[in-house]
């Protein structure tokens, strides 16, 4: 008998630092949320992966600056939602069949938890917040000076079904290097990623390993010693391999702009470029062997172990609104010549070990239309994810697997948490430089320091007069 299963839809964007028109993106969203498979019900649990989420200086102060970005697109996920009960609620008043109707929650999701790395954001949504438990967070900036210009933003949660099942999922939003050029820093970032974004400090993890038990002060024996220190280290890789990207007994979803292209120069004049026509001796499939992500990660070199179905939608990146206006349903659009169009916005994910009897089950895999907001187009992936208990999960892996979950593809960085916190500061003060006298925000904010300063002088001075 198969498990039950967690219903997840997970979809990324690159937002052109612009906000969504709520009503457009809802409007396109419909198609994921109903996508085939999915049938009529709503998934479980939504995530959105968000690159260039904001302008760069609300990013990385973030908090109220950022809240009005993110807003918009619980507001889009409950609008679609909403839009596809009232239409079966209207299909249940004509239908002979149905006696009890479709009831219209106020807001089918909410926002169980977010964050974000300077432009990168990730929104967790759930249908049912109380299923949602155990959230973590992790982050890691690999941009200038390690700040989160581009960066990766991870949440991993316990999901908890209605009939006790549970299982653990992780998730990574990411935005890596840019340009067509920078193949080599795209699997760097990817290194990091796997290196340095942990769901725990690794310091605390080596310096808890570092204290000697009371067994190994009293052992005097070569042999035992050797063992001991053999334990040890086998421990240790253990509790390291347990806070990273690829926890034993957690799935594991990576979405964002990958930025992997399918050339590493810029077009020339008069390139091919990919045509929609399915007839063209250029329709896009005929580029796609070029693509770089396919061909590093089956060479080992990045997105080690995940997985990808059949890719059958456009280019993703990069798209050029004609006559722009954020309230067009469907803009007149072109490819921008400087740029070989590629598939740069991609959603992966680790299937269940191989011994295990049931799979990550797809139901969609797909490109949204083009956005007047955006140069790139949003893609999600609708899936059935088994209820694997973090045990069973954990137990099915195979010590000789490449799966890696059993051995890591990278040694985690003990020091990132310390450089991660160490960047933060300095998003923080850019942030705050490039705001104030930029933004009415900023010159707010400059206005009340001053204020403060100078009634905080006053007092100060005329309390020290005789």
């Amino acid at each position: 008998m198969a498990p039950s299963a967690l219903d997840l839809l997970v979809l990324t964007l690159n937002c052109a630092k612009e906000l969504i028109n709520v009503g457009i993106f809802a409007k396109h969203l419909q198609t994921a949320l109903l996508k085939e498979g999915g049938g009529s019900t709503l998934p479980d649990v939504v995530v959105f992966s968000l690159q260039e989420v904001a302008p760069l200086g609300y990013s990385f102060v973030g908090g109220y600056f950022l809240n009005p970005y993110l807003a918009r697109f619980e507001d889009a996920v409950n609008l679609a939602a909403l839009n596809i009960l009232d239409d079966q609620r209207a299909a249940d008043v004509v239908s002979v069949t149905q006696t009890q109707p479709v009831d219209r929650p106020k807001k089918p999701y909410s926002i169980v938890k977010s964050g974000n790395v300077g432009y990168t954001a990730i929104v967790l949504l759930a249908r049912n917040p109380d299923q949602i438990k155990d959230v973590q967070e992790a982050e890691i900036g690999f941009g200038a000076a390690d700040m989160g210009n581009k960066g990766a933003v991870g949440l991993r949660m316990l999901f908890e079904a209605d009939n006790g099942q549970e299982t653990q999922v992780t998730f990574v939003a990411t935005h890596l290097a840019a340009m067509e050029w920078n193949l080599a820093r795209r699997n760097a970032n990817w290194a990091s990623i796997v290196r340095g974004l942990t769901f725990g400090n690794p310091e605390d993890v080596v310096a808890k390993a570092r204290r000697p038990s009371s067994s190994s002060a009293e052992d005097n024996g070569e042999t035992r010693s050797l063992l001991h220190d053999e334990n040890h280290h086998a421990r240790l890789q253990k509790e390291l391999h347990a806070i990273s990207i690829f926890r034993p007994s957690s799935h594991l979803f990576v979405a964002g702009d990958l930025n992997y292209r399918i050339s590493t120069t810029s077009p020339p004049v008069g390139a091919s470029f990919p045509s929609l026509d399915p007839d063209s001796e250029h329709h896009y499939m005929h580029f796609w062997h070029l693509d770089q992500l396919t061909r590093e990660k089956a060479a080992g070199r990045t997105l080690h172990g995940l997985s990808e179905v059949k890719v059958t939608f456009p280019p993703t990146y990069k798209y050029v609104v004609k006559a722009k206006g954020k309230d067009d349903e469907a803009p007149n659009w072109s490819f921008a010549p400087h740029r070989y169009p590629s598939w740069t916005d991609r959603v992966l994910y680790l299937d269940t070990p191989s011994s295990a009897d049931h799979k990550v089950d797809v139901k969609g895999y797909d490109a949204l239309p083009v956005i007047a907001s955006s140069d790139h187009r949003a893609v999600y992936l609708r899936a059935s994810v088994p209820l694997l208990s973090p045990g069973d999960m954990e137990g099915s892996l195979s010590a000789e697997s490449d799966d890696p979950r059993v051995k890591l593809p990278l040694e985690i960085d003990p020091e990132a948490w310390e450089r991660r916190a160490a960047a933060r500061r300095k998003e923080v003060m850019v942030g705050w430089g490039m705001m104030i006298g930029t933004t009415w925000e900023g010159v707010l904010a400059l206005g009340t320091l001053l204020a403060v300063g100078v009634g905080w002088y006053w007092y100060t001075t005329s309390n020290a007069r005789p």
